[in-house]
């Protein structure tokens, strides 16, 4: 694009540039380049993917709503272009990118974000979360979707969580249902080719890993905690049970303090998994039926393995977050592939708003939402001047966090906009 001095360009999302200093500090045109992402001469492969990025950034769907920014200039210099791409682009850009691309860029992107993020990561959840297609589709899959009673076409996604950071590390959207039963070791597999070392802990629900799996996670050295299908026969064992086998103990969670639980703590053999499993009856826990916790740990205190799965619901309140401001359910298309780009997008747009979090003072555990109401949805001027771009932010009351945390220090040019540094100035 043209970046001739003198230009001003005015914008009702001038917040958007507050996440360019981090695409410039992990180099997502290296990034993309080593993806093999497909371009063109128009459009290179970097402005074609940030082009996307930046919509799942601004809160617009890809394809109903991101009419809505085609002539802002602003927003399409963020892509390094003149203006965004119509939506036909947006469309039809997913038709070219292969699963490859998709694993290469994710591989390379949580590497390079790691280390800001979350450096000392060890615990993952995993969950799958099925995709609606509106229509009669014959290549999808049709289990049961989360609405009550009802079954439909659909797209199986699978996701990771980092426990302590909740960055969203890893997303497959090009499963169908008789695969899912590797995708925890898939994941495991990405993970080590990112880190030269495994998770040291993985906690998810009991439909995602079958018993035989279980066993070669625990053959890799992985401490796992996930709960076992409460069975007739089992929960009439549990009831005979003399209440003096029955121990107390107190938890705390995010959403209760101070929970008196009851538990009993038991080894069972399990077909399909070699050796004994550790298996932890709990009841207390908002339940009718006591919750049957399933490890390989031993060491681990009851109350802290009931502690560590209760954190698994962090990756539930992620995914319910990239449905409702990331528009999750809103991909509608027939072939998974074409979904598979749009579950990568989240990911980027997650990890680039857990740094924004990060970077603001109090704001530590806010959601994507409440960051781009009080301060990407800022409108405001943005001048190309010689030497650098500075973006001219409106009066806001959260103004001066912004300034606080002096996002565009230190200095460092954007590889695709001429190595320009972008300055924020703030009234």
């Amino acid at each position: 694009m043209s970046l001739a001095p003198g230009r001003r360009l005015r914008t009702r999302v001038a917040g958007g540039g507050l996440f360019l200093p981090l695409l410039a500090r992990v180099r997502f045109d290296q990034l993309v380049s080593h993806a093999s992402y497909p371009g063109s001469t128009m459009v290179p492969a970097t402005s074609a993917l940030l082009s996307l990025l930046v919509l799942k950034l601004l809160d617009k769907e890809r394809r109903s709503h991101s009419n809505d920014f085609n002539f802002d200039e602003a927003v399409g210099l963020c892509a390094g272009l003149h203006v965004p791409p119509k939506q036909s682009y947006a469309t039809d850009y997913s038709s070219r990118t292969i699963r490859d691309h998709q694993h290469k860029v994710l591989s390379s992107w949580i590497g390079a974000i790691a280390p800001v993020l979350f450096p000392h990561a060890n615990t993952f959840s995993l969950d799958f979360h099925p995709i609606p297609f509106r229509g009669d589709a014959t290549g999808l899959d049709q289990p049961s979707l989360p609405r009550r009673g009802k079954a439909g076409p659909r797209v199986l996604s699978c996701f990771a969580q980092e426990h302590a950071s909740r960055v969203v590390c890893y997303a497959n959207a090009n499963r169908i249902r008789r695969d899912q039963a590797g995708e925890a070791l898939q994941f495991v597999e990405c993970w080590q080719g990112i880190t030269g070392a495994n998770p040291q802990w993985l906690s998810f629900d009991s439909k995602v890993v079958p018993y035989s799996e279980l066993s070669q996670l625990h053959q890799r050295g992985i401490w796992f905690v996930t709960i076992r299908r409460r069975g007739a026969a089992i929960l009439r064992r549990l009831r005979a049970l003399p209440t003096s086998q029955w121990r107390q103990a107190v938890i705390d969670t995010a959403h209760r303090r101070r929970q008196r639980i009851r538990y009993l703590d038991e080894t069972v053999h399990l077909p399909g998994y070699t050796g004994s499993l550790r298996q932890l009856a709990v009841t207390g826990l908002g339940r009718a039926q006591p919750t049957l916790f399933l490890s390989n740990n031993t060491k681990e205190s009851a109350r802290a393995l009931s502690v560590r799965y209760a954190s698994r619901n962090r990756v539930e309140d992620g995914l319910g977050i990239s449905v409702h401001f990331f528009h999750r359910e809103c991909l509608a298309s027939e072939v998974r592939l074409h979904v598979d780009l749009d579950t990568t997008m989240p990911v980027l747009a997650n990890g680039c708003y857990r740094w924004l979090a990060k970077q603001l003072r109090g704001f530590d555990t806010a959601a994507p939402k409440q960051l781009y109401r009080k301060c990407v949805e800022t409108a405001g001027v943005v001048d190309i001047e010689p030497e650098r771009i500075v973006v001219h932010f409106d009066k806001r009351c959260h103004n001066p966090i912004l300034r606080e945390a002096a996002l565009d220090q230190p200095s460092q040019g954007i590889p695709w906009l001429r190595h320009l540094p972008v300055v924020f100035q703030y009234p």
